[in-house]
């Protein structure tokens, strides 16, 4: 099966970006090259396209997808965590702009061994990078149940996480949980009826938070946005798109902080900490899918897209 994913905001995002003809781009989140395609579109011959990402059915096409600019893109098999170190392995110090698509890509979703979709039965899998050993049927059925409710609460914010983790735990001591049906039917059983008729597929909730467990997706984005802002040089752009309340909350957070770092107390007359704004938040609020493209492809319902500028060396970035 072809690596099949459809760029959702991707007018918005280029837009957001301000591609320079002769700028360094990154994709950090390189999928089936749709963003950085259209990026390459609008570089010179010394324009630079490098493009991350952990799962090798994604790197395979793209690297098909971009052979029409294979002397201005680099393509590396690694998670975007490891970004910063990446780029500067290549010699190169800043980037003009950044992209992130977070989430599950629709080849991953469509292709059922992969085990992310509740709504094909496969072995219990999720790993974005299939080096990794850890597999969503080592969480299933090694996790006591209260770290099965704290992940199903806190990742998929579901209000039933308890009961879920109850009958996971429950069923597990019959027989092992090693596909997703069984998982699904499992999850199904736990929540009342009357709930079940609303809000889509009873599984849809614990089968994200096992996946954000599973690849920890949560701990990278916190631990390295702040850093890919760092990269960007003067009047650089990141563009991020979530899927979900807790990526965009966390991108919302960590954009803002990166405007206003100080942590005097607001009290003070001066600032004392000496903590300098990093660029300003170009959205104040995400920019959502345009009605046309929630018709064209529902899978873009969840989307949000959030922009900072990197300014250096300016006094006043307001």
């Amino acid at each position: 099966m072809d690596f099949y994913h459809k760029s959702v905001l991707l007018q918005e995002t280029i837009e957001n970006l301000k591609v320079k003809p002769d700028g360094v781009y990154v994709d950090g989140t390189l999928g089936g090259a749709g963003h950085a395609l259209a990026v390459c579109r609008k570089l010179s011959a010394t324009g630079r396209v490098i493009g991350i990402d952990q799962d090798a059915a994604a790197i395979e096409t793209a690297r098909e997808r971009l052979k029409d600019y294979e002397n201005q893109t680099v393509i590396i098999r690694s998670n975007y965590c490891s970004m910063v170190r990446e780029v500067h392995n290549l010699g190169i110090r800043e980037a003009d702009g950044i992209v992130l698509d977070l989430g599950v890509s629709s080849y991953q979703l469509d292709t059922a061994d992969r085990g992310f979709s509740y709504r094909e039965d496969a072995p219990l899998d999720m790993r974005m990078d299939q080096r990794q050993e850890k597999t969503a049927r080592d969480i299933v059925n090694t996790y006591s149940e209260s770290e099965l409710y704290r992940i199903i609460r806190d990742y998929g914010e579901d209000r039933f996480a308890r009961n879920i983790a109850r009958h996971i735990v429950q069923a597990r001591e019959k027989a092992l949980v090693n596909t997703t049906k069984e998982l699904a039917e499992i999850v199904k059983h736990a929540i009342p009826a009357k709930a079940r008729a609303t809000g889509g597929h009873p599984a849809k909730r614990t089968f994200q938070a096992i996946r954000i467990e599973l690849n920890q997706e949560l701990e990278v984005l916190q631990n390295s946005l702040e850093d890919m802002v760092d990269l960007l040089g003067d009047g650089g752009r990141i563009c991020v798109i979530t899927f979900h309340s807790l990526e965009d909350r966390i991108v919302k957070s960590i954009f803002r902080r990166c405007e206003h770092p100080c942590t005097c107390p607001p009290d003070f007359p001066v600032c004392v900490c000496g903590k300098k704004p990093k660029g300003r938040v170009i959205t104040r609020r995400p920019i959502l899918p345009s009605a046309q493209e929630l018709l064209e492809n529902p899978r873009s319902k969840s989307a949000k897209l959030r922009v900072f500028e990197r300014t250096k060396n300016r006094e006043n970035q307001s």
